[in-house]
Formats: C-alpha cells, structure tokens, sequence
C-alpha cells in the first residue's frame, strides 16, 4: 500500500436535515443508520483501508465529538484527530490537515471525504480513487468525483464538465466547466436531458502540492494563518495555536474558496451506489420497501391505506398509521416529526424553529 496516499474524513457536521435522528450532541455520522452494526463514520473509515495506511487517515472533527471518534474507531491515535473550537465550514478544516499533513510527508496525496456517505459498490469506489490519486499525482490537478444522475435531484450540487477529450490517465476525466448549487427542479431536468452534468460528489483528491498552492492563490488570508503553524503542527503547541487562528479564519466552503475559481479543476465521472445521505427521502430510496413502498423500522408499526412512506420508530413502540402518502414519520426519543417527503428540505429551518422557540433540549 502506497504510504504517501492519506484519507481526510470530515466528520464535524450536526446532519440537521435527518433531524429529529441526528441531534447536535450525537449527528447522523456516529449513528448506524443502516443497521449494519457499523456508523457511517465507522464504514467510511472502513473503506479507506483499501487506499492507505490507518495511520494515515485524518478525522476532522468538533471538539466535542473527539472522544466519540476515539471510541469508535479504536485503531486511530489522538494525533489523527483533528478537533476545530468552532466550525468555518469546509475550507479551513480542510487546511488545517493538508499543513499538519506536509508537516509529516510534503509528498503526501489526499483524499478528502464526508463521514456521512453511503458507497453500495465498494470495489467500484476503490477502484475510482486509486485511479484518481494516480491521476493527480502525475499533473497539477484538483480532482473532485461526479455521480452520474439517475433523476433531476434539487437536494444536489452539479458540476458541467467540457466536451473535451479524454485524458490518458482516466478517460472518464473531464475538465470542469462550472459549478451550480442546488438548482430548482426545472433548471435539475436541463441539466439531466443535456448529458454533461454529473452530482457533485463532495469528494476531493489532489497532491498537497496542489492544494497548498491552491489556497495560497485562491485563499491567502487562510494559507497566510495556517503557514504560521509550521513547526507547531504534531507537537503539545498545535491545539494552543489552532484555537488562536479559528476566530479569526474565514469562514468559506472549499467549493467557494478554491474549486469554483482555480482553472486546474476536473471531474472523475463515476458511478458506485452513492448517496450523500442528506435527507430521509435519500434514506427512503436506499432502504428495503414493503408491498406498499413504505420504509418501515419498528418491529410493531402497523399500515392502514398507507403508501410511499419512511417510518422510524422504536423498536418497542407500537405505531399504527392510517391514510398517508409520501410521509416522514420519525420518532426519536423526545420528539416525534410528521412531515410530507417533498416537503423534507424544509426540515433545517424547521430545526432553527424549534431551537428559536424551545432552545437547545431539542436540537
């Protein structure tokens, strides 16, 4: 196994969009969603033993989820994980490890993941991110993997890529042409009948060369603040000097600070059973169905003329549902969430209303 490959897990999200299941002090990543008997976070820590060293993998994390980490993945050290005092969102949490990282190996190449990711065809993503880390070893890229689209998804970003040809590393491998957020459902259905826009994965490869360059054009005021940290970093003066520079770090996603503005960026176009996650209707789509296509946990839920529904309940607990449609019905210690499925991208405000109105007990 090649020792300059390093996995970078972001696992410091609260998943406020699969609330009431995921909750501030305990988010959807540590949570076996699946029924697995692995977390999220576990099995995306388990998929990265096929690309790198345990010893190379990098949880980035809240401090208060340190030792959540720390217990459920015993083979990792302290040093391995990364705890910001408060969140900046994805571009300095993605900086601090690439400078801790060079640090320890200058040659290192990265892959950047969320905790959260659902991979149905394991072999089919290891595969890709091989091909993607040799890809970016050999040229100055910043890779980003693209989900082929199954359906005009709006939960979804989408990245355009040219019409150009193939690169002999991968021909899969495209130049990027540009980046859209979460389009409405009108614009997701061009962009599905045009054929050259794939889902934007959220997962990241490059070299640390590349990277660091990246943010030292793109994002000076970060690389400016985190370079400070040589000789820090791996050392008892690490948590002091990133507890100084966190206020003041800008708070930026890497898609705004670096991706949608460096011109060495490209897609892998891929397709390997992957959702984000996101949403319980992304959960619905995953989970098995009964005759009526509802998606039912809880060993005593019963059904009455009811349809196209995912229903979370205590296993104990007997719920009888009758007369609904295409529904959220989740019942999670405290709280109980009925909600229709298209209307499940409202649920983050929904959350900052209850936290408005009842305070933090219930978020």
């Amino acid at each position: 196994m090649n020792k300059n490959n390093y996995c970078v897990i972001m696992a410091g999200g609260i998943g406020a969009r699969f609330w009431p299941m995921s909750r501030t002090s305990h988010p959807k990543q540590f949570i076996d969603i699946l029924g697995t008997g692995r977390t999220l976070l576990q099995q995306t820590f388990d998929r990265f033993m096929n690309v790198c060293p345990k010893e190379n993998v990098y949880i980035v994390t809240n401090d208060m989820y340190k030792e959540m980490i720390l217990e459920q993945l015993p083979g990792i050290t302290a040093n391995q994980v990364l705890c910001e005092p408060m969140r900046r969102n994805t571009a300095p949490a993605i900086a601090y490890a690439a400078y801790k990282i060079r640090e320890e190996n200058p040659d290192a190449k990265l892959v950047v993941a969320p905790s959260d990711h659902i991979i149905l065809k394991e072999d089919v993503f290891t595969d890709v991110i091989l091909s993607a880390i040799n890809a970016a070893s050999r040229n100055d890229w910043l890779l980003t993997l693209g989900i082929t689209p199954s359906r005009p998804d709006t939960g979804y970003g989408y990245i355009q890529f040219e019409e150009s040809r193939p690169f002999e590393e991968d021909e899969r491998i495209r130049k990027v042409k540009t980046f859209t957020e979460k389009p409405n459902l009108e614009l997701a259905e061009t962009f599905l009948a045009s054929g050259d826009f794939l889902w934007n994965s959220g997962i990241f490869i490059w070299s640390l060369k590349s990277i660091l360059k990246a943010f030292e054009e793109h994002l000076p005021e970060v690389d400016t603040l985190f370079t400070k940290g040589a000789g820090k970093y791996n050392t008892s003066e690490e948590e002091t000097f990133i507890n100084e520079i966190f206020p003041v770090c800008k708070n930026i996603s890497i898609d705004f600070g670096v991706m949608e503005k460096a011109k060495n960026v490209h897609v892998l176009a891929s397709d390997f059973g992957w959702s984000d996650l996101g949403t319980w209707g992304s959960l619905y789509d995953i989970r098995a169905k009964d005759e009526n296509s509802n998606a039912l946990v809880g060993e005593n839920v019963m059904t009455f003329n009811t349809k196209n529904c995912i229903v979370n309940m205590p296993k104990e607990k007997l719920v009888v549902l009758q007369g609904l449609d295409d529904y959220i019905v989740v019942d999670n210690d405290d709280i109980l969430l009925i909600c229709r499925k298209t209307d499940e991208q409202n649920i983050r405000d929904i959350v900052n209303a209850v936290k408005l109105e009842k305070g933090d007990k219930f978020v």
